[in-house]
């Protein structure tokens, strides 16, 4: 492409032209060529639309019989054909390398090029057999960066003159500017729909509660997020210090590596010692051929990984993959670790779903292990009565028979029958208490704390806000953790329970002064519908349940376990506006 315009002195800005071209008075059809590229900033599809318009206004104004326009690749930094017209098909093909050809001279030095006969130019680069001269100006950005080129062919020697330079080189200042408008315009439509885009990812992964289900939705997201062609997700387990592949999302016959990967042989390890993201350009290269924790296949090329933390620990790995080589840029990374720290959040909180499950469901064994004691205990209080009195008149008559006598033997095994009923019984009424041997010294707000953890998921699922604030000053009871937490368990379930369309629980931690010392108290505030009155006076008693689904034990068990930690619960207000529970417990000395 074209030697530099002799007219050009060296001592000029490297964009200037020639005297003859700037003398040259702009026509009316040339503010109108620039008015028809300006308003393309504001009617343009896109900025490949707009380039082709450009282009095809170009050759239009300035009769040329072909034309191209380029840009800066800036991955690879070669000058890459985006349009063109009047060329031959391959010319997409064509990449050239800064100070390659005319164009890509031009694309290097920053300066216009009018080469009146292209077969004297030995920069000049054959594509089409027809060309006899050529015009080309840099498009050059606000910070005097060349970006691209527009060019011209023309069919005839010195088809093109100095004016036309100097008009092309206007042309590309105008068109610059609409091309980084409308860049800018897509750049900022990009990041909104990338944003909406994470939104209702987010939105979607927050109702995935099965384990597979949310795996399989992150990997889909991330893939439709970033618009890669695979993404993939890894757990970490540190119990075994390895990662396993969880899920793919990509080409259905890739090989995922499968069991336990030993941290210290995994090539993506190291995003989570580091805590930063980790790229590599193309892993299809023979120095990736012995790693043991990425997934095969032969459209897999450029990865980008970014690790997944949840309060400082490493809980796995998201990684995305193109099918082409490719260097991310920063919005992608910052894009993905978005994303990734989202989805750290709903895997944590997923494991915290179940664990309330679980939770709840020992609660309810409990209930029943405990009903089945309550029962066994009030079977055996009641026998124990009867049996006493039996047995004092049974030793009050004095019933004797002589030796010889058959009926001796009789008095002797009722006797003895009448003492095991009473070791049974004793017995019985002796397990159903708390083993006192199982108490020991605790922070009831650390009791309480490790509560509202189990329950923090089942509440923002109920959309319930919780508000809890330590005491300042430590409350040391002794206690059995266990039964508490099932007591406070019980209370923030039925709180639940009566707010099926969201509320807020209070939990506030006191200390009060009694006649027998310090009291600890807990009282568990909802803004639920409040308990019915004629329920009030009986919520403690067994089987008693305002729900179709209820046991009616939670509170008679409640109650009971306080007992037995010499403290009490009791319903303290209750109401249209809500129903406070309290729980009061001996403040260890």
């Amino acid at each position: 492409m074209l030697a530099d315009v002799d007219s050009t002195p060296p001592s000029l800005s490297p964009y200037a032209v020639s005297s003859a071209a700037k003398a040259a008075p702009a026509t009316v059809s040339d503010f109108a060529l620039l008015h028809s590229i300006s308003r393309l900033a504001a009617t343009a599809d896109s900025p490949r639309a707009a380039m082709e318009e450009i282009l095809r206004l170009a050759i239009a104004h300035f009769g040329a019989s072909s034309g191209s326009i380029g840009l800066l690749s800036p991955d690879t930094g070669k000058l890459e054909v985006e349009v063109h017209q009047g060329m031959p098909a391959d010319i997409d093909e064509v990449v050239l390398r800064p100070g390659q050809g005319i164009t890509g001279w031009v694309a290097f030095h920053g300066r216009p090029q009018l080469v009146p006969d292209v077969r004297a130019d030995p920069r000049y680069i054959p594509v089409r057999p027809a060309v006899r001269s050529e015009v080309t100006a840099p498009l050059v950005s606000g910070t005097d960066q060349v970006i691209g080129v527009i060019n011209l062919d023309s069919d005839t020697v010195r088809g093109f003159t100095p004016a036309h330079l100097a008009g092309l080189v206007t042309l590309a200042e105008e068109s610059t500017a609409v091309l980084l408008r409308l860049w800018q315009l897509q750049h900022l439509r990009g990041k909104a729909c990338q944003l909406e885009n994470l939104v209702n990812a987010g939105l979607t992964l927050v109702t995935k509660l099965e384990r597979k289900e949310l795996h399989d939705a992150i990997t889909r997201d991330t893939r439709s997020l970033l618009a890669t062609s695979a993404s993939a997700l890894y757990e970490y387990v540190p119990a075994r210090r390895c990662l396993r592949a969880v899920s793919f999302n990509g080409a259905a016959d890739a090989v995922l590596p499968g069991g336990d990967l030993p941290v210290d042989s995994c090539l993506l390890a190291s995003t989570l010692l580091s805590r930063r993201h980790i790229e590599f350009l193309n892993i299809q290269s023979p120095e990736f051929i012995d790693v043991v924790d990425l997934p095969r296949h032969p459209t897999l090329r450029s990865i980008l990984a970014v690790p997944l933390h949840w309060e400082n620990e490493p809980i796995g790995i998201l990684a995305v993959f193109t099918d082409h080589p490719h260097r991310y840029n920063n919005d992608e990374k910052r894009l993905l670790a978005a994303f990734g720290s989202l989805a750290a959040v709903t895997l944590q909180n997923s494991h915290l779903y179940t664990r309330v499950f679980q939770s709840e469901e020992t609660l309810r064994k409990n209930e029943q292990l405990t009903t089945l004691g309550l029962l066994a205990a009030e079977i055996a209080h009641e026998i124990r009565n009867p049996l006493t009195v039996i047995k004092l008149l049974y030793g009050y008559l004095g019933i004797d028979f002589p030796p010889d006598d058959p009926r001796r033997t009789d008095i002797r095994v009722i006797g003895e029958k009448l003492d095991q009923l009473e070791s049974i019984v004793t017995r019985v009424l002796q397990f159903a208490k708390a083993p006192s041997s199982l108490h020991s010294r605790w922070s009831l707000s650390e009791i309480v704390s490790d509560t509202l953890v189990l329950i923090r998921l089942k509440l923002a699922q109920g959309k319930i806000k919780l508000h809890y604030a330590p005491p300042l000053r430590p409350l040391q009871v002794n206690v059995h953790k266990g039964q508490i937490q099932q007591v406070l368990l019980n209370l923030l379930i039925n709180a639940t329970q009566a707010m099926p369309d969201g509320g807020t629980i209070m939990v506030a931690l006191s200390c009060e002064e009694t006649g027998g010392g310090q009291q600890a108290i807990v009282d568990v505030i909802d803004t639920g519908t409040g308990i019915p009155a004629d329920l009030t006076a009986h919520i403690f008693d067994s089987f008693l349940s305002g729900r179709a689904d209820g046991t009616g034990l939670g509170l008679a068990i409640a109650k009971r376990i306080l007992l037995s930690h010499h403290g009490d619960i009791a319903l303290h207000a209750t109401g249209p506006g809500g129903t406070t529970m309290r729980i009061r417990l001996p403040v260890a000395p």
